[in-house]
């Protein structure tokens, strides 16, 4: 796997060939001489944020009726409707 590195003036005149280097591996973006910036492929990026459980998976793990919680009163959520 290859890093290529870009500073920023780079990448904002050849964003076409930074996203062909991120076939090859990670893209580090540089914003005055400093990393700013990782360009990945989405596989790439599915593969580190592993996979997304969803909330009905969430609610069904076992022990979760033993969770307590309260939601907070929902304040500035919503007006009175206005019927004039």
């Amino acid at each position: 796997m290859a890093v290529t590195t870009f500073s920023s003036r780079e990448f904002n005149q050849d964003t076409g060939k930074a996203k062909k280097a991120a076939r090859n591996g990670p893209v580090i973006i540089t914003d005055r001489g400093r990393p700013a910036h990782v360009l990945l492929t989405f596989g790439e990026y599915q593969q580190l944020a592993g996979p997304q459980a969803s909330i009905v998976d969430l609610l069904g793990m076992p022990g979760v009726e033993d969770i307590e919680f309260e939601a907070p009163p929902a304040r500035g959520l919503y007006k009175p409707a206005d019927f004039s």
